[in-house]
């Protein structure tokens, strides 16, 4: 019995220690960053950006797998389900972390148990977008344009937030409009381009072709103008009270990663988000980076999956 004791004793003792060394050697090999958006989103520019930088300083390169689907539940619960090494995360999203599980009447994971937060890396600009050839020039005109014409406007989203948001916003202006969801982004601006849609909630997907003229954008949702937009008036501005929701990025990985794990990969982003040349990208993207590690992103994620519940109740919205 002693020498059993004595055994297990030591056992433990070294899964233990094997347990504190895990992020000594760590990265050994690639790491993967799944993404729940597809190539082209704003959220796959970012991720490609800064795990570009990030791996110079994990010794190790950093593979971005898109995996969009179901509005970014396939890739959260990929990550979800991943061996608790590091070797696999993701960059997530206020839309599949915080509104996602308010739209489900089962929702596909629990955030703050199935997740270990690991950065917070930025913040998304949501824009309020219409066709070129609209007869309106504000967010006033837009809703007084559409109340003269109920059921005859339609507008596209490419993600759940766009969703959300747009059906939050259209209450407020007491329009009758129909909903045309896309999977993704591209494909959804691609169609306003066209003319096929009338307006659009997205990200800054759209600044080339406001640039060019092709699109117009009428508002910014957030709390002040985008560097990127700078005579885009926020909503507030435009008359319209604003959104409480934080458009966040963060890269998390399965729960239970070590410490020095977790500690490793947000020193490594930490420090992409601190490079010179890659602000210079983000700032393309209309994309402000934070420098947050886990002790940041977690009570973010938890106020957030409140306030996004909240709004998807005063939207009017049943969960699926």
């Amino acid at each position: 019995m002693r020498s059993f004791l004595h055994c297990f004793c030591l056992g433990l003792a070294v899964a233990c220690s094997a347990g504190a060394l895990a992020g000594t050697d760590f990265p050994s090999k690639p790491i993967t960053l799944v993404v729940p958006f597809p190539a082209g989103s704003t959220t796959d520019g970012v991720a490609r950006s800064l795990s570009a930088r990030a791996q110079t300083y994990l010794g190790q390169a950093i593979v971005v797998e898109n995996k969009p689907g179901a509005e970014g539940q396939l890739a959260a619960q990929d990550v979800a389900r991943a061996a608790a090494d590091g070797y696999r995360i993701t960059l997530a999203t206020s839309g599949n972390l915080s509104l996602l599980p308010a739209l489900r009447i089962q929702p596909p994971y629990d955030v703050m148990a199935d997740f270990t937060p690991i950065a917070d890396i930025g913040r998304f600009t949501f824009v309020f977008y219409v066709r070129q050839d609209l007869p309106v020039s504000t967010l006033a005109e837009f809703a007084e344009y559409a109340k003269r014409r109920p059921g005859q406007l339609n507008y596209a989203t490419g993600n759940s937030t766009g969703q959300v948001t747009f059906a939050h916003l259209k209450g407020r202006m007491g329009v009758d409009m129909v909903h045309v969801p896309y999977k993704g982004e591209p494909p959804a601006m691609m169609d306003l381009l066209a003319g096929r849609v009338d307006a659009m909630i997205g990200t800054t997907i759209g600044l080339p072709y406001v640039k060019e003229g092709r699109v117009r954008a009428l508002a910014v949702l957030s709390t002040t103008r985008s560097a990127v937009f700078p005579s885009t008036p926020t909503l507030e501005e435009s008359g319209f009270e604003r959104l409480p929701i934080t458009s966040w990025a963060g890269v998390l990985g399965p729960k239970g990663l070590p410490p020095a794990v977790v500690a490793r990969i947000a020193a490594a982003f930490n420090r992409a988000a601190a490079d010179a040349q890659v602000q210079a990208q983000m700032d393309s993207l209309g994309f402000p980076l934070e420098q947050g590690g886990p002790e940041a992103l977690r009570p973010l994620m938890a106020q957030q999956l409140a306030i996004h519940a909240q709004l998807v109740k005063q939207a009017g919205l049943s969960p699926e």
